[in-house]
């Protein structure tokens, strides 16, 4: 078996105190809020987007005693309560705590982990036992509590969806084993599977110990000399203790995520709705949650702002009534909705840095479905934008640009346009 990760005794503040990494580390969490101009900001972590019903009914008693009542769906399968008092924080932390959504404050913004949403539902591998395993080492690791909130694990069921949002370390299905990628590498490690989540915080202590002189965040941020002795030295470690598993063979990381279609899945074991603009009213979430216990008592939460219902649905038509109460409600049920591929950052007036209110403007030029995801920003910093393929709507001082992005590449003509008839015809011709 691999060793665990150095200085992997249980952290003295798993049981609570402030997170151990500060410093110029801001992303938000339920012990550190972050101001908005709506008021102040908590981000949940939601290892593998899993949530029982009765957690989903915590983190709604959550957004209504606390917030503005809304929940919101982020790129890594999280959630957001907006319009928070910024006092609210101890209050807060001590409801998620009860309700199992708080099981180390030294480690609650460590614990970014997606996972493949249709694993075990349509006859890919399952992800639980790796969920549960790898959150529970991150969590049991004094190590650990030192990587950023940004830093990212993903589990994919051999599909490639999540393996494609370029997480720091992704374990991959394969067969009877498991394949270990380090940042974007095409390099893989085979192992076994049941080595998969201790060879992963394996990883991120080897990239901890190298980004001590880089300040590096994520693998990504490392020069490369050194993500590449990141990778030599993890391999070393996997040939020492897993053997001729540890064998470095290629796959190139897949370019574009395909995220569940809306719909049911798996004959139908599950259905999948996406969220307009990844904003939840209480009376959705009620419906979601009500959806989930008659049907399996658990939601998953998608990185692409959408929510899988794994559940017995013993006929299709129990998952076509589902789906058509749920479409009532407003959210997106099918692939041809005209809602279906947009997406947009919270915007003016939530966000001091937005140029625009881009939510207003992406539901003004919602046309017909496009090829391509639409993703609307307020600025520069397009917070929470896909990957992979997409149209980039960025709010500028001269009107909105209009870019092509493919991975690392955005069109160099890129156009402005500031007229919202013009604007709506251009983004419709980009996703066409």
């Amino acid at each position: 078996m691999l060793a665990a990760m150095p200085d992997s005794a249980p952290s003295p503040l798993s049981a609570g105190g402030p997170a151990l990494r500060g410093g110029d580390d801001a992303c938000p969490g339920t012990l550190r809020l972050h101001r908005a101009d709506d008021g102040a900001l908590a981000r949940v972590r939601v290892p593998g987007g899993v949530l029982s019903a009765d957690r989903a009914d915590a983190l709604l008693a959550a957004a209504e005693r606390f917030g503005d009542g809304e929940l919101h769906l982020t790129s890594r399968g999280n959630v957001q309560l907006r319009g928070l008092d910024a006092a609210c924080g101890g209050a807060l932390a001590e409801l998620l705590t009860a309700a199992g959504l708080l099981p180390s404050a030294a480690h609650e913004r460590a614990r970014n982990i997606v996972a493949s949403p249709l694993a075990g539902l349509d006859g890919s591998p399952a992800l639980s036992g790796w969920l549960s395993e790898l959150d529970g080492l991150v969590c049991g690791s004094a190590a650990a509590a030192s990587l950023s909130g940004r830093f990212l694990f993903a589990l994919d069921d051999g599909r490639g969806d999540v393996d494609a949002l370029g997480a720091d370390v992704t374990l991959i299905a394969a067969g009877d084993g498991c394949l270990l990628r380090i940042g974007a590498e095409d390099e893989v490690f085979r192992i076994p599977a049941g080595d998969g989540p201790r060879a992963a915080l394996l990883a991120a202590g080897t990239f901890l110990r190298a980004a001590r002189d880089s300040g590096a965040w994520r693998v990504k941020d490392l020069p490369d000399e050194v993500r590449a002795a990141v990778g030599a030295d993890v391999r070393a470690e996997l040939a020492r203790t897993a053997g001729a598993a540890g064998l470095a063979v290629r796959r190139p990381r897949p370019r574009t995520a395909t995220p569940p279609a809306p719909g049911p899945h798996g004959s139908p074991d599950a259905i999948s709705v996406d969220v307009p603009l990844g904003r939840l009213t209480p009376a959705q979430w009620r419906l979601l949650t009500k959806t989930a216990r008659r049907h399996g008592d658990e939601l998953r939460l998608t990185p692409w702002r959408g929510i899988v219902v794994p559940g017995a649905f013993r006929r299709p038509k129990d998952a076509a009534d589902a789906l058509g109460a749920l479409a009532a409600a407003g959210l997106i049920t099918a692939p041809d909705s005209p809602w279906a591929g947009v997406g947009a950052c919270i915007g003016h007036p939530g966000c001091a840095k937005s140029l625009s209110d881009v939510r207003a403007e992406a539901g003004a030029a919602v046309g017909p479905v496009g090829r391509l995801p639409v993703y609307w920003s307020g600025c520069e910093r397009r917070c929470g934008h896909p990957h992979g393929e997409w149209i980039d709507v960025v709010a500028t001082p001269d009107g909105h640009r209009v870019a092509h992005v493919r991975g690392e590449h955005r069109d160099p003509r890129a156009a402005v346009r500031n007229d919202p008839a013009e604007l709506a015809a251009a983004v419709a011709a980009a996703r066409a």
